[in-house]
């Protein structure tokens, strides 16, 4: 047996591709969170942002009839 066959020339390989493939699927999974995260806060600033109008309209109307 010839010692320039074993090990397999391409054996570190696997080991070097197993390790980029999980790191590519934790950084993928972390882009996904972040993306989710990215859309809630979103969602958060409309509904801030309809709440804040709904006081005004509050306040407006408040202040009108304290006036009549």
């Amino acid at each position: 047996m010839s010692t320039l066959l074993w090990p397999h020339p391409r054996a570190p390989q696997y080991g070097v591709m197993t390790s980029l493939a999980v790191i590519l699927i934790l950084i993928g999974i972390a882009l996904l969170l972040v993306g989710i995260f990215v859309e809630a806060a979103k969602f958060l600033l409309w509904v801030g942002l309809v709440i804040v109008i709904i006081a005004v309209i509050a306040w407006l109307l408040r202040s009108m009839r304290r006036n009549t």
